[in-house]
């Protein structure tokens, strides 16, 4: 047997090999915003494996490619394991043949890949809305399921009894090494994060070593003859699950949509006449505004009298372009009515309404489009319609409709994965994943952004319009009174601007979780609306 300090020294080298590798090919694809996913790489488990089936849900056109890439993917994950646990085997314990470990690690891969799965699929759900509470629904499963995959690695009997408080340690500390990792390595200029991708995989080549020794010489193992795993197995499976239900329950969307601006009269100083557009799954009743000069866009059209008809939430499931046709009759009828310029102040989908509005009809009345909860950098991954054989990101497509099906069965609600809305943004993703947040000449623009936004947002550039980064949650902007009042005062002419010092910091942190970017010049569907040039290049934002 090889002396430990050699053994540790070629445990480090080894999980600092793979994320540099990986970095290394990102530079030479100038995929900068995939750098901070490169930590992962040789992470402890399920950490690992996450990182593999967020990259293998993208990246793959067919069934046969998901099958192969699976398999791929299992076998070189469990190499790579079995040979890590074995140099990170404490000297001194009785230790298992390589075969023996060999073996176990490629199961171990597979059970994981399975078990992960699912929350890979909600990173790709939440590369198409860019929605964070997606990413928190994949991500925090993942921390309770590690001490114990961890030690499924190592030997028989894993899945009876609690892991030790030290492995549950070690786990949650290369958690936050991975996270601050990815920050780092986008945060370093260009070859510079070879050397940070290194140091990131020779941490987790330590937190290998130390987790199998408390895996191998755990102090003592509580609930002994409970079979515990299979149940916090069930457990992190069902917090995505419960979560979805919620959020998609009728009951969870309680009342109509009436935000604060619509029960107050314009002061003087507002020159525009202003229609507010609904988020998703909001609910109109008709009643018209206190001021004759503000509308409510309904997704339902408008009456016989040209007034906005109610909605219901499934009225929001249309496509961006339907939406975009009825706003541009509701727009013209207002401007004839008050011969006021129009301001549209649309929340989460109805800004990405109005933004669609505006590339629709460039020469339109509009004047103003302040957005608030925009879909930012939407649309950076793709899977094909149901009833496609074929097409990039086809499994997760359809993992994502088990998921809702099964949301939807419970819950009672409508939500889908394939609704008008979401296919909208990603049959036209070069347009909302480069444009969404850029100038339209002769149109004042501002986008207020809740922080956690930031989470789910690739590091880098993302604007070239004003922005007022709020501390909030996604929507209910346009309920707040601070926010209503600041809406007020960039309409009356003032020019805001309010950048929060946590908002960047998030984005570095999050960079790790997210998932990557199809590249937009592969996907058939796109290339008749994508310029020649480099896929990943920051050029593309805006159209420069």
């Amino acid at each position: 047997m090889s002396h430990p300090r050699s053994r540790l020294l070629g445990l480090v080298a080894l999980a600092a090999v793979v994320p540099v590798a990986q970095n290394v090919l990102f530079l030479m694809l100038d995929f900068q915003s995939a750098e901070g996913l490169s930590p992962q790489g040789s992470a402890v488990w399920p950490y690992d494996s996450y990182n593999d089936m967020r990259w293998l849900l993208v990246y793959h056109s067919t069934w046969q490619a998901y099958a192969v890439g699976l398999v791929v993917a299992i076998g070189l994950r469990g190499l790579l394991c079995a040979a890590l646990v074995g140099l990170a085997w404490p000297a001194g314990s009785p230790r298992p043949t390589r075969r023996r470990i060999l073996l176990r690690n490629l199961g171990i891969a597979a059970l994981t890949a399975v078990i992960v799965t699912p929350f890979a699929a909600l990173a790709v759900a939440a590369g198409v809305v860019s929605l964070s509470w997606f990413v928190f629904a994949a991500v925090a499963p993942m921390l309770l399921l590690a001490p114990f995959l961890q030690r499924a690695a190592i030997g028989a009997g894993w899945w009876r009894g609690l892991p030790s408080a030290a492995l549950v340690g070690w786990s949650l500390l290369d958690f936050v090494v991975i996270t601050i990792a990815g920050a780092v390595v986008w945060r370093v200029p260009g070859w510079w994060t070879l050397a940070v991708a290194a140091v990131a995989g020779a941490a987790n080549g330590l937190l290998w070593n130390r987790s199998v020794r408390a895996a191998v010489r755990p102090a003592r193992v509580r609930w002994a003859r409970v079979p515990v795993a299979p149940f916090v197995v069930a457990l992190a499976l069902a917090i995505p699950l419960t979560a979805q239900v919620v959020t998609s329950s009728p009951a969870y969307q309680v009342g109509a949509f009436r935000p604060l601006l619509l029960d107050r009269k314009l002061p003087a100083s507002v020159p525009y006449a202003v229609i507010v557009l609904g988020p998703h799954n909001s609910r109109y009743d008709g009643r018209p505004a206190h001021d004759p000069v503000v509308e409510t866009f309904s997704y339902n059209g408008r009456d016989a009298a040209g007034r906005p008809k109610p909605y219901g939430s499934r009225d929001t499931h249309r496509s961006l372009d339907s939406s975009s046709a009825l706003l541009d009759e509701q727009v013209r009828a207002l401007h004839a009515r008050t011969g006021r310029p129009v301001a549209l102040l649309g929340e989460s989908e109805g800004a990405m309404v109005g933004r669609t509005y505006l590339r629709d009809h460039p020469r339109s009345p509009v004047a103003a489009l302040l957005m608030f909860s925009p879909l930012v950098r939407a649309a950076r991954v793709y899977y094909p319609p149901e009833d496609a054989a074929a097409g990039w990101g086809i499994a997760p497509g359809w993992q994502l409709r088990g998921i809702f099906a099964l949301a939807a069965r419970l819950s009672g609600g409508s939500d889908s994965p394939d609704e008008p809305f979401i296919r909208s943004l990603m049959e036209n993703a070069p347009f909302y994943r480069f444009q969404t947040m850029c100038p339209v000449p002769g149109v004042r623009m501002i986008a207020f952004l809740p922080t956690v936004s930031a989470t789910e947002l690739p590091p880098g550039p993302f604007t070239q319009i004003p922005v007022y980064e709020v501390p909030a949650l996604h929507g209910g902007l346009l309920g707040q009174q601070v926010i209503t009042d600041r809406a007020i005062d960039f309409l009356s002419g003032e020019n805001l601007q309010s950048w929060r010092p946590e908002y960047g910091t998030l984005q570095l942190l999050g960079a790790a979780w997210q998932v990557p970017a199809l590249a937009v010049t592969i996907n058939p569907v796109w290339r008749g609306h994508v310029s020649p040039g480099p896929a990943f290049s920051r050029a593309r934002l805006c159209g420069k």
